[in-house]
């Protein structure tokens, strides 16, 4: 019978030689979602590259190395910064007052929660309404791995090649059976053998487009941008900011699953909410792109059992370096979408089974009506395509969810307190 992998836990070092390829698997991960969204607003990656890094170190430091977290680039703010672009009046420079303003608040909801505690997310998001909003987190990201994958019809694959798939299902295999055929560092290292194994076999099938290697400049400076303030431009992007709390919550919750530690409480949700918000504010004066916790990386943390900060960030170091060093980032860019996006689809899918997870470690009761209608009701509205338009930012899947689950663990602690409740009695969790 083999052994249980170790796990290497959250302030471990590892040695040098096996910390370079841990990080390197991390930079893998989350290298095509994060420069995909500089390449939609028609800006260079390396910026962007640049600020990523020093956001996720600096995320390191302020949590005092207890929160593992590679900050990536943030889609929530897509929407209005198009609305932005669009319009002649502004431009890129006034959606960067937008993101610092953002940031802004960020730092001081941290605050507020310095003050008030967390107490409040256990009653307001009970585990019956924690978990399926964690899962969501992966599940509503699902779509777009098989789209990145090629095994749904898009505007960029209109139809379906079976060397797409053939990749797809090769590169999966790899990454799930690395993990359980894999002995000792190898199993650590399946995600970054799998994108390896997963380019080779694009390479052969002739998938693989070195046109941007052989096009790049050996040295590329980031392209630096002086933000600007504009009270309505302001206004349009500030609303993005809901979206990114709700994020950053269920990110923190799910990785605290995985590492069997709750960074709600320690080092504090209050950090990790700060050094976000500073991470993006940062970014926003330097003309990049708001930060996020990426769900790549955690995704990696799940597979891997590798929850080092070191090895995090070891990966915020290479992508810095990528920033600057432009061959390997083109390189990088080369791989096909079928070999992402069948890493994403595991990476993703380990999320969501990380919610479903925190259902059964919570032993949550469905025997109870509100824990079932809540966890019912949530997964439905993240599942549903419904969305909520709040000016320019629509409200939909886990965002909205987490709305729903607030809305009804309120309801359902106010009807506790006035004592009408007529399950008042029986227990939220099977002991």
């Amino acid at each position: 019978m083999s052994k249980e992998r170790r796990i290497i836990q959250v302030e471990e070092r590892v040695p040098l030689a096996q910390g370079i390829p841990l990080s390197i698997q991390h930079t893998f991960a989350m290298f095509s979602a994060s420069v995909l969204v500089p390449w939609l607003f028609g800006m260079s990656a390396s910026i962007v590259l640049l600020m990523n890094g020093i956001g996720t170190l600096l995320f390191i430091l302020i949590t005092k190395g207890r929160a593992p977290a590679y900050l990536g680039s943030s889609f929530a703010f897509l929407s209005p910064t198009f609305i932005l672009l669009e319009n002649p009046n502004y431009g890129y420079q006034y959606a960067l007052g937008g993101f610092i303003v953002t940031g802004l608040i960020f730092c001081l909801v941290a605050l507020i929660i310095k003050f008030v505690g967390t107490k409040w997310i256990d009653a307001i998001l009970p585990p019956a309404a924690m978990g399926p909003i964690v899962a969501l987190i992966g599940l509503e990201l699902a779509g777009s791995a098989a789209s990145n994958g090629g095994l749904i019809l898009t505007d960029t694959y209109t139809e379906i090649n079976p060397k797409f798939i053939v990749v797809f299902l090769i590169t999966i295999l790899v990454a799930v059976m690395g993990q359980v055929i894999f002995r000792g560092f190898a199993s650590a290292l399946a995600i970054l053998i799998a994108i390896i194994t997963g380019y080779v076999l694009s390479m052969m099938l002739g998938l693989v487009d070195f046109a941007p290697v052989a096009q790049s400049e050996i040295f590329a400076l980031p392209n630096f941008m002086l933000p600007k303030f504009n009270l309505e431009a302001i206004l349009i992007v500030i609303p993005a900011t809901l979206v990114i709390i709700s994020e950053h919550i269920g990110h923190q919750v799910v990785t605290s699953e995985i590492v069997g530690r709750d960074l709600l409480k320690d080092p504090g949700l209050h950090r990790s909410i700060f050094a976000d918000g500073f991470s993006t504010m940062l970014s926003g004066f330097c003309g990049s792109v708001p930060t996020t916790t990426y769900g790549e990386n955690i995704g990696v943390m799940a597979v891997t059992k590798v929850y080092s900060v070191w090895v995090i960030g070891g990966a915020a170091v290479f992508s810095i370096i990528l920033a600057f060093f432009a061959p390997a980032s083109a390189l990088i860019s080369t791989i096909p979408g079928p070999v992402m996006g069948g890493i994403s689809f595991l990476l993703y899918g380990m999320i969501a089974a990380s919610g479903l997870r925190l259902i059964v470690d919570k032993k949550v009761n469905y025997g109870k009506a509100r824990n079932l209608a809540m966890t019912a009701l949530i997964f439905v509205t993240g599942l549903s395509g419904a969305f909520v338009q709040i000016g320019n930012i629509k409200l939909t899947g886990m965002s909205l969810s987490a709305i729903v689950g607030m809305l009804l663990g309120l309801t359902f602690y106010i009807v506790d307190k006035l004592g009408i409740a007529n399950d008042k009695d029986e227990p939220d969790t099977i002991e």
